[in-house]
């Protein structure tokens, strides 16, 4: 029976074409595996290539090139290669997105420093910033700050509750459903819940968040995607990032949202007045001093 073919990979405008690939390499077939991988690994290459020229550096024939373009959702090479033009103009080499169980430690390195400092980038630019703003004006207002997260968001939420000398009010982070639901309980207005949840659909966020917009607290949600999340929020913070099911891939969307919270709490900071700096500094230095001590 003659094989089936597979229907083509969504080619989705808003998402770079480098992360695409990286992320579709298990639904294509074996040779069209080696025209992607070349293209992770050398996209500049391929940019200045020909069909011919990509076929022999590939070890696969001309056909298997333009089936991997098509596979992709493009109408040929030509195509393929002005979204790839675009994609590289980002600063996103996707040498990051492919590590394989050869590699050496020193090139294991290398991919996941460049796969994290592009993907923040890539996070920075898809940041909005008038909602930031909005998240920002959230917690200086507030009485109290609840941090909500499980998992990689949870290390977030507690990373966050850290920094409550920043934040400059009473912060508390529950990374437990029934710790959250009972917090949440009791919020009252002038309060402020940052929910955690990279895929925004964490149900026992979600009815934490609920639960405190009732009582009437704010809620910040610091989600990687558009989901029920930001369907219960004051203000949504989307920080997108090139995650990757890979299992050789880092949790890039916790990288991200520790970024974010350190954004929020120095934008914080720098606005509380000039007496609270103060305390923060010379809290700083204090620390300092018994850090050192033998």
């Amino acid at each position: 029976m003659p094989r089936r073919p597979r229907p083509p990979i969504e080619k989705d405008p808003n998402r770079n074409l480098l992360e695409i690939i990286s992320t579709s390499l298990q639904d294509l077939r074996p040779s069209d595996r080696k025209v992607a991988e070349l293209t992770l690994a050398a996209p500049e290459f391929v940019l200045n290539a020909t069909v011919d020229q990509t076929a022999k550096r590939s070890g696969v024939s001309e056909p298997t090139v333009i089936r991997f373009c098509e596979a992709l959702g493009f109408e040929g090479f030509q195509d393929f290669k002005v979204r790839l033009a675009q994609s590289v103009a980002l600063g996103m080499p996707a040498t990051h997105s492919v590590i394989l169980p050869a590699d050496a430690v020193g090139i294991i390195a290398d991919k996941i420093f460049d796969y994290s400092m592009n993907s923040l980038d890539w996070a920075r630019k898809k940041l909005d910033k008038d909602e930031l703003n909005k998240a920002v004006d959230l917690l200086l207002a507030a009485n109290r700050i609840e941090f909500f997260g499980f998992g990689a968001s949870g290390i977030v939420a507690l990373d966050a509750q850290q920094k409550f000398p920043l934040f400059g009010v009473p912060c508390m982070a529950h990374c437990d459903s029934h710790q959250q639901f009972i917090a949440a309980s009791m919020l009252k207005p002038g309060d402020v819940v940052v929910a955690i949840s990279n895929t925004g659909q964490t149900k026992g966020v979600i009815e934490a968040a609920k639960t405190a917009l009732t009582n009437g607290a704010s809620v910040i949600a610091i989600t990687g995607k558009i989901g029920p999340l930001v369907e219960h929020c004051t203000v949504p913070l989307l920080v997108e990032t090139l995650e990757n099911t890979d299992v050789y891939t880092p949790t890039i969307s916790r990288l991200a949202a520790l970024t974010l919270i350190d954004i929020l709490a120095t934008s914080v900071v720098t606005r509380r007045g000039q007496d609270h700096n103060s305390r923060v500094a010379e809290m700083k230095r204090n620390l300092a001093t018994k850090r050192n001590s033998l």
